[in-house]
């Protein structure tokens, strides 16, 4: 088995754990759906940007979006998030 060295906050966990300070959750099916939409609202939440782009860029981007029936900006980030998670 593996030995890793804890970090001090680890530790700090560990030592309440075995103190006994940490409780358990009444309702922990609950409180874990809680958490999950917490954290996906997090993931998912946007954020508005301003980029500077030639009028050329933009009418051609313009164009683009139309011929694939979207809205230009959609079109936009479509792209950026498709470069952003290769």
């Amino acid at each position: 088995m593996k030995y890793y060295e804890l970090t001090k906050k680890e530790k700090s966990i560990l030592g309440d754990f075995e103190k006994g300070v940490l409780v358990s959750t009444p309702d922990f099916k609950r409180a874990k759906k809680l958490y999950e939409k917490i954290a996906k609202n997090t993931l998912n939440k946007t954020k508005n940007i301003n980029i500077r782009l030639s009028e050329r860029v933009v009418s051609r981007l313009k164009a683009k979006a139309a011929q694939e029936g979207v809205p230009y900006q959609t079109l936009a980030s479509s792209i950026l998030h498709k470069y952003a998670n290769q």
